[in-house]
């Protein structure tokens, strides 16, 4: 059906699907007589199939079917926009990520690194804050423009070797407030607004140097302010900057690392389900860290 394009109608189900594996068995059990199954296609592609199912056997007609491929058309349609309209966040995400690298502040391992951590917190602690699959990746994807708002910071602070004078630390912040603009006028030139995914890519970017205590800037959210995307964020960009080597510092072990995390959830700051989250995959984060290494450090 997905390669030839054709409908299917089958008019007694329980004479013609036969017991033997997962699907067939699950679909005997439901109360159904007959069905109409429609393929549908989206630039080319095949999308997935539309099943219509029914109580009554030799339910679907000529005529009924006809009426049924006119909404399946629109349902083709609606999901072939909404398919559109990810696509193009998604581009957009790589788009960033390529000037972000780019930029010589934060190298593509660091990136990786701690774009694999997040999808390591973000599934452990999925059944915690009901995050679904569709979610946690976009977490992943949109993990590596937490900081897109550096594009916009002179190279004069954002190079420097050496530690920041108050104001330029004050001029360092302000990439959040840039990073934020950026991805509203990415979102809104898109007309994306309505997408659940835009929003986690908004909260990453606007969110990621927020605490749970307040503490954090530009907003100064606390708790429950702070979506979970940020803070499993933040939790993944502390650990990989605590464990990653700087011309300024040696890189932590994981293990001092993990400590030093679990006493700033302590203090109010992390969320602890995230860094026990972190700590419960600490062989997977291992092998992270040892296999996507910044070039510079390469032998």
């Amino acid at each position: 059906m997905a390669e030839t394009g054709n409908c299917r109608v089958i008019d007694a189900i329980a004479e013609s699907v036969k017991p033997g594996n997962t699907h067939s068995d699950w679909l005997l059990q439901q109360p159904w007589q007959s069905s109409f199954t429609v393929p549908m296609y989206h630039e080319g592609g095949f999308l997935g199939f539309i099943f219509y199912d029914s109580a009554q056997p030799f339910y679907f007609s000529a005529n009924i079917q006809r009426d049924l491929l006119l909404y399946s058309n629109l349902i083709n349609m609606a999901l072939s926009n909404e398919l559109a309209a990810v696509r193009s966040v998604i581009v957009s995400a790589q788009v960033a990520r390529d000037f972000v690298d780019l930029r010589d502040f934060e190298t593509g391992a660091h990136l990786e690194r701690m774009a694999r951590y997040a999808r390591l917190i973000a599934r452990a602690v999925a059944s915690r804050y009901q995050l679904n699959d569709e979610t946690i990746e976009h977490i992943f994807l949109f993990a590596p423009l937490h900081d897109i708002g550096k594009i916009g910071i002179p190279d004069h602070i954002l190079l420097k070797q050496g530690p920041l004078t108050t104001q330029e630390r004050i001029q360092m912040q302000t990439h959040v407030e840039k990073g934020e603009q950026l991805m509203q006028k990415v979102i809104g030139d898109f007309g994306l607004q309505h997408l659940p995914d835009s929003a986690v890519m908004r909260n990453i970017v606007a969110c990621h140097h927020e605490f749970l205590d307040g503490s954090g800037y530009p907003r100064g959210l606390r708790g429950a302010q702070i979506p979970i995307e940020a803070r499993i964020i933040t939790v993944a960009d502390i650990f990989d900057a605590l464990t990653s080597q700087r011309p300024y510092k040696k890189p932590w072990s994981v293990e001092d690392a993990l400590y030093e995390l679990r006493t700033m959830a302590l203090a109010g700051k992390l969320d602890s389900y995230c860094v026990e989250a972190l700590a419960s995959e600490l062989t997977e984060a291992s092998w992270i860290a040892a296999h996507f290494v910044d070039p510079m450090l390469e032998h």
